[in-house]
């Protein structure tokens, strides 16, 4: 887990309990128990936290909705988190979901419906919600396979509130606030790397970090790996030289010691997205990877699918990886074909590989992400399409 600073055991005011698949919850826990362990630091996301704070102060019959999406690494389940910690007395009961696939999800209803003695299946745990006009919370986390139909598991009444993240920003549609979790400011991801590095907050540390931070471009998993190989190597301005010759290794490789037990580095978690895609958009991704990682268009690929197409075309065994890309865009006849464009990168975006930005009707891709994709192309010598 990423940037939270939080207690497990923390007292509230108010019993609350905390839901977790295949894990003995008890019957009248004083404690939050059974979270997921979270790191010792949390900086910055103030104005996240604050959106949300804002939010959830509502009037009675209404049920409140927020997501939190965003590329995997973003810290999206810590700040769900450090909210759980600032507000726990103004909710009757918290119950955490694993919401990474079907089973996870029914499984935590179920052990509310069997905690609260309502009953043994999910169903009866939505019935119990439905009909308890109180300020529980539901916290669903990593939702972020788009095939699943989350709705499904919400209780469907005026009253109760709800927290998802996921890497899909589709699920907006769910939400009646939302934030996107980006890159960090500056100043909170040098202090972030400076602590999980156990650096002293010295200025000549400061400059030191600062430069590491805008290479790692201020993606809070990234900084927390790290700072996690800075404190084991006891050398803060050695890092940006190895980084330089190293960066597959770095980003792939998981500290014996951290601050958080999240199962996953930078590389694996987006390797993880990855493998969700479907081949055509896998191929999209890493042509995407030999652009420029802004300012990404339609018609880039639509005016290179004309040319290659057309009758000037070069040679088409020297272009195999454009073609297997824009060959899914175009019809036959060679006709572009705009639907088609949309679900491939509608896919993409689904897990926050891609990012779209509708007033420019542009994408982008995150630079590490950019980077990290580039590397996962076979070298076949047959990527100059545009």
């Amino acid at each position: 887990m990423l940037l939270a600073t939080m207690d497990t055991n923390f007292k509230v005011d108010k019993v609350l309990t905390v839901i977790l698949p295949n894990m003995p919850v008890p019957q009248a826990p004083q404690h939050i128990k059974n979270c997921p362990p979270a790191t010792r630091i949390f900086h910055g996301r103030q104005a996240i936290l604050q959106k949300m704070h804002q939010y959830f102060k509502k009037e009675a019959g209404t049920q409140e909705n927020f997501l939190l999406h965003g590329l995997g690494g973003a810290g999206k389940t810590e700040i769900g988190l450090k909210f759980i910690k600032e507000s726990a007395s103004i909710f009757t009961d918290i119950f955490l979901i694993d919401s990474s696939t079907v089973t996870t999800i029914e499984t935590g209803l179920k052990n509310i419906a069997t905690t609260k003695g309502v009953g043994d299946s999910f169903q009866d745990a939505l019935q119990w919600l439905n009909s308890k006009p109180d300020e529980w919370l539901l916290f669903f986390d990593n939702a972020d396979d788009p095939k699943i139909d989350l709705n499904k598991y919400f209780p469907q009444c005026n009253h109760g509130n709800i927290i998802m993240t996921s890497r899909n920003p589709g699920l907006r549609v769910y939400a009646g606030s939302h934030s996107a979790v980006s890159d960090m400011e500056e100043s909170d991801a040098v202090d972030l790397l400076l602590h999980s590095a156990a650096q002293d907050t010295t200025d000549p540390n400061k400059a030191i970090a600062a430069e590491i931070v805008k290479v790692l471009c201020y993606l809070p998993l990234a900084i927390i790996q790290a700072g996690a190989f800075i404190s084991k190597s006891g050398r803060l301005d050695g890092y940006l030289a190895l980084y330089a010759t190293n960066k597959t290794r770095l980003l792939s490789q998981k500290a014996a010691q951290s601050h958080d037990n999240y199962a996953w580095t930078v590389y694996t978690t987006w390797q993880i997205s990855f493998d969700q895609l479907t081949q055509q958009a896998q191929t999209f991704l890493q042509l995407c990877s030999f652009l420029h990682y802004q300012g990404i268009s339609e018609d880039m690929f639509k005016n290179a699918a004309g040319y290659i197409f057309g009758p000037s075309s070069p040679s088409k065994k020297e272009l195999q990886m454009p073609l297997d890309v824009l060959s899914q865009f175009s019809d036959p006849s060679g006709i572009w074909d705009p639907l088609c464009f949309m679900d491939v990168t509608s896919e993409i975006r689904a897990y926050s590989l891609i990012t779209f930005h509708s007033e420019q009707n542009l994408l982008s891709v995150h630079p590490l992400v950019h980077d990290w994709t580039r590397s996962t192309v076979p070298d076949r010598g047959d990527h100059r399409c545009m």
